[in-house]
């Protein structure tokens, strides 16, 4: 078996610039990905309405607050709220999401990748609970 010849430090080679990863040298974009955290969001936003994406108004808030009804919170973090949104949007109208929440979720730091990743898997999770029911 051939080997070549380990360089000495001084010889080393260069690394790369931040700029130039090992991906967008070979051309090949890194797969869309979300962290469990994210996921969860993404499955918790299956059981929110829809209504949970609307601002209360003064009355409702009022008669909220003297009936006790409540409403769901939005989340603290602004990036995750963005994402719940859009699941809470895939899930209610699978791919007919308004262009302002796909601008406010690329604004929070998510790509189109990702989009289509949450779009994808909300579509695996639909046709999976249909093919159950029709199997009962």
């Amino acid at each position: 078996m051939a080997s070549l010849p380990l360089q000495s430090w001084s010889q080393a080679a260069k690394p790369l610039p931040a700029a130039e990863t090992a991906a967008s040298i070979v051309g090949v974009e890194p797969a869309a990905r979300l962290s469990a955290l994210e996921w969860s969001i993404v499955a918790m936003a299956e059981r929110d309405r829809f209504s949970s994406l609307r601002e209360p108004g003064r009355i409702v808030s009022a008669l909220g607050s003297l009936f006790g009804v409540r409403r769901p919170n939005r989340l603290a973090n602004d990036r995750l709220e963005a994402l719940r949104r859009i699941a809470v949007l895939a899930w209610h109208h699978r791919w007919n999401v308004p262009k302002s929440e796909l601008h406010q979720f690329l604004a929070a730091g998510f790509s189109i990748d990702q989009y289509e990743l949450i779009q994808t898997s909300i579509g695996q999770a639909r046709t999976a609970s249909a093919r159950r029911r029709a199997g009962r």
